[in-house]
């Protein structure tokens, strides 16, 4: 049944499509079988949040290290490779995290996957920029509602692993094998476009025109990933809950996201990009806040949910102008604008630890609510034509 209807959409706009969505599928659900994790991988090695910290460091460094890099590969050849070559990376160091036993071990093993996420996020945002061509309606939305669908599942496996008290390194393994299986069935079925070769600076900026969404993209980037590598942690040392509500917690979070970016095209036609980014930095600044004002376990949960639904459409949003750049091929854009964007993970999570060190994390998650009102901000400097 399977092989047959593989044959019947291959190299159809269905059959793209579907392929492409699998691969943010693989993206979304690998990435957050790990954050899933995070909190007992940081037990397991027995480090201070400032030590954490520092060792955070490790995966945005590898992903801006390899920015300039995947660049160069989406304009030498077709993303569809790339993204598998990213896919491989991605899949093999996944397993890796729970077997650390030394903190330079697992500092490693983060700098090799942020290579491979930026090498899979970049390439298959690309290829659906292309298979966004075929169709009339705007889908772009959609594919990153499948990414965060795909970490809502992720989290909740990691809610059941936690639960039957699975260790990290079993837990990450078994996923790692799955993902691989599903990245060679469904690897055929992408779609293949000829590359677009641009005598471009090894490191290019975005245009002026894209600056700002650069910069909105970098206050959202920063705040999700904060999320990802903070919101169980602030669970267990603020609230003190238990493992159970922390997992739980960091699933309230995903399902917001996943809704937010499933309704985000609609919204989008219906209300227009800017009104969209407004309101994601309003909500973005209100959850931070409520976690900072009212350090209880529902309030922060509710939190947790404005927070999803604040981040939720604005990278794809992003993504989608940057495709649409008249002066940079797809590849390029996004590379570019990414790069701003991807310094939100280098600089803003780590420095989340820091701060919970010397201060508290309380204090750290209202710095997070102020980068949400400088996003408002920029939101407000954008022309209504854009």
């Amino acid at each position: 049944m399977i092989i047959p209807f593989f044959k019947k959409i291959q190299g159809s706009p269905k059959g793209f499509r579907l392929a492409n969505t699998v691969f943010f599928f693989l993206s979304g659900f690998g990435y957050s079988s790990w954050a899933s994790r995070i909190p007992h991988i940081k037990a397991q090695l027995h480090l201070s949040e400032a030590e954490f910290g520092a060792v955070l460091f490790a995966f945005p460094i590898g992903l801006m290290l390899t920015m300039p890099f995947t660049g160069k590969l989406l304009n030498k050849y077709s993303s569809r490779s790339c993204m598998l070559l990213g896919a491989i990376m991605f899949n093999i160091v996944l397993s890796l995290p729970g077997f650390s036993a030394f903190v330079w071990q697992l500092v490693l093993i983060l700098l090799i996957f942020g290579a491979s996420r930026n090498i899979l996020n970049l390439s298959m945002n690309a290829q659906a920029l292309e298979v966004q061509k075929l169709y009339s309606k705007s889908i772009m939305t959609r594919f990153h509602a499948v990414w965060s669908l795909a970490g809502f599942a992720g989290a909740g496996l990691g809610y059941v692993m936690v639960t039957q008290h699975i260790a990290p390194s079993y837990h990450l393994l078994g996923i790692s094998i799955f993902l691989m299986a599903v990245t060679a069935c469904f690897y055929p079925l992408t779609k293949y476009t000829e590359p677009v070769p641009q005598q471009k600076k090894f490191f290019s900026m975005p245009d002026k025109n894209l600056v700002k969404f650069a910069l909105i993209c970098f206050v959202s980037m920063a705040c999700e990933n904060t999320m990802y590598d903070w919101s169980g942690i602030y669970f267990q040392n603020i609230l003190h809950a238990s493992p159970k509500l922390t997992t739980a917690a960091f699933v309230f979070f995903m399902t917001a996201v996943t809704a937010g970016r499933f309704l985000g095209d609609y919204a989008v036609t219906r209300f227009g990009i800017k009104n969209i980014l407004f309101y994601s930095g309003i909500f973005i600044t209100l959850g931070f806040l409520i976690c900072f004002v009212l350090p209880y376990i529902y309030p922060t949960i509710f939190g947790y949910v404005l927070i999803g639904i604040g981040v939720s459409c604005v990278v794809p949003l992003v993504f989608s102008i940057a495709g649409n750049s008249k002066s940079l091929s797809s590849g390029s854009a996004l590379t570019s604008i990414s790069t701003i964007g991807y310094l939100g993970f280098l600089i803003v999570p780590p420095m989340v630890g820091f701060i919970s060190e010397f201060l508290s994390m309380k204090w750290a998650f209202l710095v997070m609510s102020l980068l949400g009102a400088i996003m408002i901000l920029m939101v407000n400097k954008i022309g209504e034509d854009e």
